[in-house]
């Protein structure tokens, strides 16, 4: 009952007019200060785990990927979104394999994308892309409660910057039932409009990269219903480790601490 209720709650946030933050807890304790900072709903980061297990992104297992769904969804209040990367294979059957394990762990929505996680051929073929998408469809509607399914576009980060491609794809994803759209990578508030237009359902858009300085209203504007920051926040505290072990280890100095949150702030929003 409280998965269901948890999915109710993000599906209105779908629905209501304007557009909300969706930030990118990377465990436990991250997930619980931003629900305690008033944010309305959480997204795993693949990255983001990967690095806290100490791997590259993409060598964390399935059973990983799991636990890490469990734990961040059972640590909070609020509903919780899975990045499900490619799915658990590449056929339409492994992805709806995937929505089925994660559906117990707590999550009431999770993103499948179009990447292959291969070099040298990074986007799905336009038909199987579109069939693992309706297969994710499908397993959704078998389920318990409610799940907000997101669709995801990989072209931009894979150096493949084609508008009309991506466009094309997601209204395919949309046509074969996804509940969100999203095309991570796009920079430009006119391409970011243009996806935004040639769309009916919500589309999400990530800030967060290196040199887009766009706000939420902005975004509002252009369409955008839903912005996450996949692992920026992960990466911000990472760096501000690099940082004070580089001040440590160069200058044998400690202002790094000047920076950092107090204990008392960090208990109190734990609380």
């Amino acid at each position: 009952m409280e998965q269901a209720s948890k999915a109710k709650v993000f599906r209105k946030l779908h629905e209501r007019d304007g557009a909300f933050i969706i930030p990118n807890p990377w465990d436990a304790g991250s997930a619980r200060i931003l629900q305690s900072l008033g944010f309305e709903a959480l997204a795993t980061t693949s990255a983001g785990h990967a690095h806290v297990m100490g791997v590259p992104e993409g060598f964390t297992s399935n059973r990983d990927v799991l636990e890490h769904c469990y734990e961040i969804a059972s640590a909070v209040d609020i509903p919780v979104s899975a990045d499900l990367e490619m799915g658990f294979g590449d056929s339409p059957e492994d992805v709806a394999e995937t929505i089925a394990l994660v559906a117990p762990t707590g999550v009431v929505g999770g993103s499948i994308e179009d990447h292959t996680g291969r070099l040298g051929d990074p986007i799905y073929d336009f038909n199987l892309a579109v069939e693992r998408v309706a297969a994710a469809v499908e397993a959704v509607r078998e389920l318990s409660f409610d799940f907000v399914l997101t669709a995801r576009c990989e072209n931009f980060l894979h150096e493949r910057p084609l508008l009309d491609d991506t466009i094309k794809r997601l209204q395919a994803y949309e046509a074969a039932g996804a509940d969100v759209l999203y095309a991570p990578g796009l920079k430009d508030i006119a391409m970011i409009a243009s996806v935004c237009e040639a769309l009916e359902k919500p589309v999400n858009v990530v800030m967060g990269l290196d040199g887009v300085t766009l706000s939420l209203a902005e975004l509002r504007d252009a369409g955008v219903k839903r912005v996450s920051v996949g692992s920026a926040l992960s990466r911000l505290a990472f760096g501000g480790l690099i940082r004070a072990g580089r001040e440590m280890l160069e200058k044998g100095t400690f202002t790094f601490a000047r920076n950092a949150a107090s204990f008392a702030e960090i208990e109190n929003l734990l609380e």
